[in-house]
């Protein structure tokens, strides 16, 4: 499987984005698609991820209510969309693939895209 993040810029806090992970080749029904960020110097940690077939979707505490991750089942494209974008958020963000489900852990996904950056200006 592949996949490719794109979406990423420069935007001014408060201004919303929206990425998106094409994604090709074979996802199994039992996987999760994730997005994960990782900022200059810090680690990368988790953002939000869905099943791919379903519609059971997780955030990161700091993102909830201002993301929203989705599909699109004819594109087999998964977005992110980014609303109320804050400083904080600026990094490079991933989307993975995790065939074995569930995980908030970026070592469990085993499959990533190239990643796309963000910058949120204040």
């Amino acid at each position: 499987v592949q996949l490719q993040a794109s979406g990423g810029g420069l935007v001014q806090a408060g201004g919303p984005v929206r990425l998106s992970c094409t994604t090709s080749g074979r996802i199994f029904s039992s996987s999760t698609i994730g997005w994960f960020r990782q900022a200059p110097g810090k680690e990368r940690e988790f953002v939000a991820s869905r099943w791919w077939n379903d519609d059971r979707r997780y955030y990161a505490d700091s993102v909830k209510g201002r993301f929203t991750i989705s599909k699109d089942n004819a594109k087999n494209t998964v977005y992110l969309q980014m609303n109320n974008l804050k400083p904080e958020d600026t990094a490079v963000y991933y989307c993975g693939r995790n065939r074995r489900g569930y995980s908030l852990n970026w070592g469990d996904f085993d499959s990533w895209g190239q990643g796309t950056e963000l910058t949120v200006s204040s």
